[in-house]
């Protein structure tokens, strides 16, 4: 009997780790749906956007209220969660802290003592976070897009922090061995008073009681992840080392549409010749991006890693006069269509089966696209690297070569180019008629 804990623990462990392992496991079946990239270039460079972005919240702090309180539950949420080794290990074995059979009293007062601090910081930076969502409700936090689950999703996992916070302390406050050894209970020390004239029992059942859903608590945490915009928890890591290392605005070119170019420009070149053997495989099934699978692997990571914080959307200068346009919606448009399309393929053995749908048009419109001024604002202010306007590119790049669907002002633009070799409406042996003009 006196193992049944033990058993009970250790089977709550493996169920929460493996159903965790196995939604990463689909995450990465769902990005590797995109085409394949090349990001093997400037590695010392993409260590370093993730150490300083990623690990370091560089861009967070360009903010300060928001970048300041973040930085906060970062730190403390990851230091706190230290001692989820501890508890592991007592859930295991059957042990009670076993760290102070590890380290000496003062040594680990010190470390708990740090852990309470934080405990506190992280609440009351999620308090703050709370009024500024439900209270003085932030602009970028009323859009369109952040209606029903969106913005319930980021209420829950402020209640998830407060709830394993005050679990924490409370397991602390409630452990009468841990309280008279008078180390690491620098907050909890003004707790335990409330429990006075408690039975031992009784303080023994509540330290169990919020031990046992402190450790249930951060493993459903874990789970839930996978289901909402915190993902970037863990994906902005890799999502910071793969962000793009190019400068700002380089399009990216089609080498077929280059190679094909070339040839025009070639006055030697044969335009009736037969292709080389082979050639015919440098030209993509599709020019640009009409759904998730047209998309490279870069753009999915993108799309989970998207905070949904709105910076993006609010730094937009299409988005500020009124447009439709939305950056944030754009990635959340990206991963809600990925997710239907992996659920899709788990429904089907497997396979995709066409269900009719595609990102442009059932979820992205042409005018939010058209709407988009190519500025970088959106890429410029994305604390964990995400670039919009790629995607955005890509999917305009298709309607203007797959479907000719360009707005009529860049259609005859490119209908002069095409017949004048030049922007404007005039014939080339008129183009300096202009010099003649008295």
């Amino acid at each position: 009997m006196e193992y049944i804990p033990n058993i009970l623990f250790a089977i709550i462990l493996v169920l929460g780790i493996g159903y965790f392992a196995r939604n990463i496991k689909k995450l990465i079946r769902n990005i590797k749906l995109g085409r394949e990239v090349d990001a093997s270039d400037n590695k010392r460079e993409r260590w370093s956007n993730m150490a300083r972005i990623a690990l370091g919240q560089s861009k967070m702090v360009k903010r300060p209220i928001a970048g300041f309180l973040h930085v906060i539950v970062y730190i403390g949420f990851v230091i706190i969660n230290i001692e989820v080794l501890e508890i592991i290990i007592d859930g295991i074995f059957g042990t009670h802290r076993v760290g102070l059979k590890l380290l000496s009293p003062p040594v680990y007062g010190f470390l708990i003592d740090c852990f309470e601090i934080l405990a506190v910081l992280v609440l009351i930076s999620v308090i703050v976070f709370w009024l500024r969502r439900n209270v003085i409700k932030l602009k970028r936090f009323l859009s369109s897009e952040m209606k029903g689950w969106p913005k319930s999703d980021g209420n829950i996992i402020l209640y998830f922090e407060v709830v394993l916070m005050c679990l924490f302390l409370l397991m602390n406050a409630a452990d009468t061995s841990f309280q008279d050894m008078n180390y690491g209970n620098i907050i909890t020390q003004f707790i335990a008073p409330w429990f006075e004239g408690m039975s031992e029992s009784t303080l023994h059942t509540i330290e169990r009681t919020a031990w046992w859903l402190h450790i249930i608590g951060i493993l459903i945490f874990l789970n839930y992840l996978y289901f909402s915009k915190h993902l970037h928890i863990l994906l902005a890591f890799p999502n910071t080392y793969y962000g793009s290392v190019q400068p700002k605005g380089k399009f990216d070119n089609l080498e077929a549409v280059t190679n094909e170019v070339k040839l025009m420009m070639d006055p030697n070149a044969d335009p009736f010749a037969a292709a080389p053997e082979g050639a015919e495989d440098d030209f993509p099934a599709k020019f640009g991006a009409s759904d998730v699978m047209d998309l490279d692997q870069i753009q999915l990571l993108n799309a989970y890693t998207c905070t949904e914080c709105g910076r993006c959307t609010s730094a937009c200068p299409a988005n500020l006069t009124g447009k439709k346009l939305s950056p944030r919606k754009i990635m959340m448009d990206t991963r809600d269509r990925l997710e239907e399309v992996g659920k899709n393929i788990d429904a089907n053995n497997g396979e995709f089966k066409d269900d009719g749908k595609q990102l442009l048009g059932d979820y992205i419109t042409n005018e939010e696209l058209w709407a988009c001024t190519t500025c970088n604002a959106c890429v410029e202010e994305c604390p964990v690297s995400i670039n919009p306007l790629s995607i955005i590119l890509d999917m305009r790049r298709y309607l203007v070569m797959e479907q000719s669907a360009a707005p009529m002002e860049l259609n005859n633009m490119m209908t002069n180019i095409e017949n004048n070799g030049a922007p404007w409406p005039y014939n080339q042996m008129d183009r300096l008629n202009w010099a003649d003009e008295k």
